[in-house]
């Protein structure tokens, strides 16, 4: 079996994060980020569902999430998967993207999945700059060109991305947004949004490409990043963000993110200058 590696950086001057995960068995269940995820997949046999679309992934595929994008990934046979990612906020990608179109607005991929050789060499470039801190103003120029390329290729106004969503909908993910801290139940979520439960399920499902409740824990597992990244315990971020338990939390934290609440934690406690890091190999 090959040996697991998991290795994660944040850079405080691009303000973006970098992954590295080799040798991976873990399933992903359908979640969302509320930032842009780029990847490029190493190694492995991966299927991931997104959008409503199945994608067999191979090596040499690049990725591209948009925030809010539901997806999920398992396995799709025996070979540990081997992955590179690169997570940037909707305000540094405003920024970017302003950088390198001249426009104010937030880009949108128009695919999930992409299979072109130099989108694949430049995430692949960048992501060992990030990790290795190395090139100097190069890791941002390098940066801005590949930005500039997904722009040009697949890019599309965020807006366009998004389905439209029904004023039922926006109320339920706005209580949930609102109030995560606290003990939520179903029956507050539909009161506010005017639904019952069997039509909220049903329709925000096929909305948001997730139940409610997994709406609601990703609200709170979005939260708890950035509590985690301004020095906050586990234990104190869990209890800040509406979890049962630090547990509850942890379970839900590592099937997320990937990395435990704790190593999370450790890539920004420990910055030095422009750069923070944490590795685990088991």
């Amino acid at each position: 079996m090959k040996k697991e590696m998991r290795t994660a950086v944040y850079d405080e001057e691009l303000g973006v994060e970098a992954y590295r995960f080799k040798g991976i068995m873990q399933p992903f269940p359908a979640h969302f980020h509320r930032y842009y995820v780029i990847g490029l997949v190493e190694g492995g046999d991966r299927m991931l569902s997104c959008k409503n679309r199945e994608h067999v992934l191979e090596r040499g595929d690049v990725i591209l999430f948009n925030p809010g994008d539901s997806h999920a990934c398992v396995q799709n046979g025996g070979g540990a998967f081997d992955y590179r990612g690169i997570n940037i906020g909707e305000q540094v990608m405003f920024g970017l993207a302003q950088e390198v179109t001249g426009r104010r607005m937030l880009p949108g991929f128009s695919k999930n999945v992409v299979r072109d050789g130099e989108t694949a060499c430049q995430v692949r470039v960048l992501h060992e700059m990030i990790m290795e801190e190395t090139g100097g103003f190069g890791r941002e120029e390098t940066l801005l060109f590949l930005i500039l390329r997904l722009v040009q290729m697949f890019g599309q106004p965020f807006e366009s991305c998004v389905s439209p969503c029904r004023q039922e909908i926006a109320r339920a993910c706005e209580y949930m947004e609102q109030n995560f801290p606290e003990r939520i139940c179903l029956d507050d979520i539909c009161r506010y949004a005017g639904l019952g439960k069997s039509a909220l399920l049903r329709a925000f499902t096929k909305e948001k490409g997730v139940t409610p409740y997994r709406y609601l824990e990703a609200v709170r597992i979005g939260a708890a990043k950035k509590m985690l990244a301004k020095g906050s315990s586990p234990a104190e971020t869990a209890m800040q963000t509406g979890f049962s338990d630090q547990s509850h939390f942890t379970n839900y934290f590592s099937q997320f993110i990937g990395l435990a609440p704790g190593s999370y934690r450790k890539i920004f406690a420990e910055k030095d200058g422009c750069r923070g890091g944490w590795s685990h190999e088991g």
